[in-house]
């Protein structure tokens, strides 16, 4: 009953799938923090993405290293974190799906800073489709002002 040559049990692909998820979510953070300080501050320092992450300072330089690896960041000595064409892309993509979701959590009601909170999780976990279904019901029913 070890799964033979049909390859991993059903249970190992939604492990491998949610580790897989949570640091894309991870990398999606960091790129959303940066691209804000960037626009607010005009750098952003592993410092101050740090703390605006409540991490460690080793653990946001760490993270920072994976994001340079995959092509998301680079780095300038004594200058902060920034981020490449692909990195600003994502940026892009998290901002709009965090939006998006925000929105639809306050046009069913849900207070705005639950609304914040909750889209924090659940922007990283929704599915293209499910996206979409939220455009579309916001496109029929717009939140007020």
């Amino acid at each position: 009953m070890d799964g033979g040559t049909a390859g991993p049990p059903a249970e190992a692909v939604r492990h491998a799938s949610a580790r897989s998820a949570r640091a894309s979510a991870l990398a999606e953070d960091y790129v959303e923090i940066i691209a804000d300080l960037l626009d607010t501050e005009g750098e952003a320092r592993a410092t101050d993405i740090a703390r605006r992450l409540g991490v460690t300072h080793a653990t946001a330089i760490k993270t920072i290293g994976r994001l340079k690896r995959d092509g998301l960041a680079n780095g300038k000595p004594y200058r902060g974190v920034f981020l490449t064409e692909a990195g600003q892309a994502l940026a892009r993509r998290v901002r709009a799906r965090h939006q998006t979701v925000v929105a639809f959590l306050r046009a069913v009601g849900v207070p705005p800073e639950v609304a914040e909170l909750d889209a924090e999780g659940i922007e990283h976990h929704v599915s293209g489709p499910t996206l979409a279904a939220f455009e579309r019901f916001l496109a029929a029913h717009p939140p007020a002002g």
